[in-house]
């Protein structure tokens, strides 16, 4: 148990070491990206640095596989080095069972960031983006809402904003069934009222049907100058891709949330293939780091005097990149729908597991 602890330390110091690394690296790149997006706007330098804090968070969390690969590698090299491992061994301890210490700690590194980072990332992610719209830096400003009462669209006007509800939408949001409309003046006093079967979202305005309109600011009871048509024209300055814009990224849900969000989206008639693909992969993130120490551990687990260390290390980071990307690349083939969401989540940590083992068990039975 005390030699476990030991290894464990040993990987969770490094781990700890590299994040710190690249979270520097991280700040001082989104820092210079920062100001060259503020050339020529008002904001100051402690700004820009607020601007990069908030977004650091998001960058580390991406590469927390590297950052895992890096850190086993760094142990077993350490551990080599120093006729560690060989003692180790000599104490009757085999290659596996001292690789159940830093597995384990990678585990619950996973499971600490997914519970905990997750939704640490999201806050962080949503205040960089309001505070990047509010400095006027190109931030995007969401125009879409779903909750449990069902869809919720905002558009802006030279005479105020418009809020519109629906029971259902299709899937990019541009057609509508059972809505509302509601109009609001410059202060925000409601002015106007429409409710229509169906709303289908033309260039320029919104095409109505069976449509009911109340004004609600000329007459103490709207209900007796209220109006019906068959259809109707509402003009509006929103886009198709304004409205798919405004979903957002998954990443700015908490892990917490994201089931209820999923469900809410079906419910209003949405795809919600790409968040049910993020959440499978959050789930899925301590394996994925449990497979990045397997990777490391099957290259570098080896004495120093055996030579080609410097090839192995090439070798295992060329293996851990490419998982990375086969992972980037599953998710892109989850989220465009040719591939099962759950093989995109889970089959690249599988690979790392199975195929890593598969060399390990090599290297221990020969």
């Amino acid at each position: 148990m005390t030699l476990s602890l030991y290894v464990a330390r040993r990987f969770l110091v490094a781990f700890l070491l590299v994040m710190a690394g690249f979270a520097c690296i991280q700040m001082l790149l989104d820092l210079v990206e920062e100001l060259h997006r503020a050339s020529g706007t008002a904001i100051s330098f402690a700004q820009a640095a607020q601007l990069a804090a908030l977004n650091t968070p998001d960058g580390l969390y991406r590469i927390l596989p590297l950052i895992t690969i890096l850190a086993t590698l760094i142990l077993f090299l350490g551990l080599a080095r120093s006729s560690e491992l060989v003692v180790i061994r000599a104490a009757g301890r085999s290659g596996l069972r001292t690789l159940a210490a830093p597995v384990t700690t990678a585990l619950l590194i996973g499971i600490t960031g997914v519970a905990v980072m997750n939704p640490l990332v999201a806050a962080s992610t949503n205040a960089y983006e309001a505070l990047s719209s509010h400095y006027a830096l190109g931030g995007p400003e969401s125009v879409l809402s779903v909750t449990r009462e069902g869809f919720w669209l905002r558009q802006a006007s030279a005479d105020g904003q418009t809020v519109i509800r629906a029971e259902h939408a299709s899937a990019d949001g541009t057609k509508l069934t059972n809505a509302s409309f509601i109009s609001l003046n410059a202060q925000g006093a409601p002015q106007r009222r429409i409710e229509a079967r169906t709303a289908v979202l033309d260039p320029g305005a919104w095409e109505l049907t069976d449509a009911k309109v109340w004004q609600l600011a000329k007459t103490t009871n709207p209900e007796l100058t209220a109006k019906t048509a068959k259809t109707m024209r509402l003009p509006s300055e929103l886009t198709r891709s304004q409205i798919r814009d405004s979903f957002g990224n998954p990443r700015q849900i908490p892990i917490w949330q994201l089931p209820e969000f999923i469900a809410r989206l079906r419910q209003a008639g949405f795809s919600a293939r790409d968040y049910r693909v993020w959440f499978e992969m959050e789930m899925a993130m301590p394996f994925m780091l449990a497979g990045m120490v397997l990777i490391g551990a099957g290259f570098t687990m080896r004495h120093v005097r055996f030579g080609h260390t410097g090839l192995m290390v090439l070798f295992a980071l060329i293996s851990g990149f490419s998982v990375y990307f086969l992972r980037n690349f599953a998710q892109a083939l989850g989220n465009g729908g040719q591939i099962p969401v759950e093989l995109a989540a889970w089959g690249p940590p599988l690979i790392a597991i199975l195929l890593s083992l598969g060399l390990l068990l090599h290297l221990e039975d020969g």
